[in-house]
């Protein structure tokens, strides 16, 4: 007899990016309960299951969903608000006077939902965020359905959504307690960068992540700036800094990660380290081009971020495959840095073994939650096509996405995310929000 279950999707190509591999043509993932309890031949499927529904995909390659590693969502609201500034006069002549002018709950909870509808309908699934009011970033990656961790943001100064470093810890803490049983959500501690967040808050984040359990999301060496500041504040380089105060280990995401000597790398490969790479972002600020090939070849993980819109300016992570390979080719001077399969990887396992959510996202495998994306390679601009994972970090884009699901659950089909919130509404609120921060 055969066995129920609730969803089989039959693409042309299947990429379970574990076990590493060569496409798989012509088989059909099995979903029950959200998740995937196999991968096997669509002949093999026919005889074995009952679907609930099946879903045919003739020219469509199906891939993990794509995992985001470094965003601050909300600032979808301010996507082209300062271009073309270095990161600290962006910082300080632009986004922070905004941010201290606009930045309300409200802000977040509608910059966040923009943002999601963005990231799901490019085929990104999980967001690693760091922003202000993370009660309400979550509340809208929870209305968007998208799987979310959420960070609890840290800094020494008073910002609308907190006064000093305990008082973020405070409010963060609580709104992870009134999170705690939502399926699709988790929390870290995200102090914001060496130089916003002193010895004794560190000290505190650490402790706390300790207790918890939980990851630290920080940007770091993002410019020779902040390098250069660290060395003249603290005697040390900003990474040197870290690990002398605990803060680096194994559940620790460096986020850019540009400007790193042969010590920083050793630093964070002997802690067990992970590294948010945002290619576009560090391209746009002209921050540099971090040394993704040096960090692998050190046996680090490197996930892809696609940083805030307002530094991007996309929440693009096709976008960023690309970047990341072109990059590494040219600042190697090797044509074979990175490749493609290499790429994907790093924007889906890699990314969720950062997060330590491996076990769950990340690969299309027997157990893991029903997180998946499907792309159209059957149109004009992506035909012929003699390798799909190539056509995926070089030719496709976050327009040929079709289908997407989360927890099993669709969540943009042909195109059209299925969110409670319809497009009118979204570009009301964003033409809200553009009338205020013009003013």
């Amino acid at each position: 007899m055969s066995e129920p279950i609730d969803l089989l999707i039959h693409p042309r190509w299947t990429i379970t990016v574990e076990p590493a591999g060569a496409p798989l043509e012509d088989h059909a993932v099995a979903i029950r309960d959200g998740r995937i309890i196999a991968v096997l031949p669509m002949d093999e499927a026919r005889l074995r299951f009952q679907p609930g529904e099946t879903v045919e995909l003739p020219q469509h390659v199906l891939i993990p969903g794509l995992v985001n590693l470094h965003a601050h969502a909300a600032m979808n609201l301010m996507r082209g608000i300062a271009d073309d500034l270095p990161l600290m006069r962006w910082l300080r002549e632009a986004i922070w006077p905004a941010e201290s002018r606009h930045v309300s709950a409200a802000f977040v909870r509608d910059g966040t939902l923009l943002a999601a509808a963005e990231m799901l309908r490019g085929g990104i699934t999980t967001c690693n965020d760091m922003y202000f009011y993370p009660g309400a970033a979550a509340e809208a990656f929870a209305e968007a359905g998208m799987r979310a961790v959420v960070g609890i943001v840290v800094l020494d100064f008073p910002t609308p959504w907190a006064s000093d470093a305990d008082d973020y810890l405070r409010k963060g803490l609580e709104t992870r307690d009134r999170f705690a049983k939502h399926p699709l959500l988790s929390f870290s501690v995200a102090p914001h960068a060496p130089y916003t967040v002193s010895d004794a808050a560190f000290e505190r984040v650490r402790a706390l992540a300790d207790e918890l359990d939980t990851g630290i999301h920080i940007h770091v060496h993002e410019t020779e700036t902040e390098i250069h500041e660290s060395l003249a504040t603290h005697g040390v380089r900003p990474l040197a800094r870290l690990a002398r105060l605990g803060v680096l280990g194994e559940n620790t995401i460096g986020v850019h990660a540009v400007h790193l000597a042969d010590m920083d790398v050793e630093l964070l490969a002997r802690h067990g380290c992970s590294v948010a790479h945002c290619p576009t972002s560090n391209m746009k600020l002209g921050s540099g081009i971090a040394p993704v090939t040096r960090l692998l070849e050190a046996g680090i993980r490197v996930g892809l971020g696609t940083d805030g819109a307002a530094s991007n300016n996309r929440v693009d992570l096709f976008q960023e495959m690309r970047h990341a390979a072109l990059l590494a080719k040219v600042a190697s001077l090797d044509a074979g840095a990175l490749p493609a399969h290499r790429v994907l990887a790093m924007a889906t396992i890699d990314g969720a073994r950062a997060l330590g959510m491996e076990a769950l996202i990340g690969s299309i495998t027997p157990g893991k939650q029903a997180d998946l994306c499907a792309v159209d390679l059957g149109g004009l601009f992506t035909q012929p096509c003699f390798d799909p994972v190539s056509h995926l970090v070089y030719s496709a884009g976050r327009e040929h996405v079709t289908h997407v699901w989360v927890n099993g659950e669709l969540r943009v089909n042909k195109g059209v995310p299925l969110l409670h919130i319809h497009d009118k509404e979204l570009l009301r609120i964003a033409a809200l929000w553009h009338t205020k921060l013009a003013n």
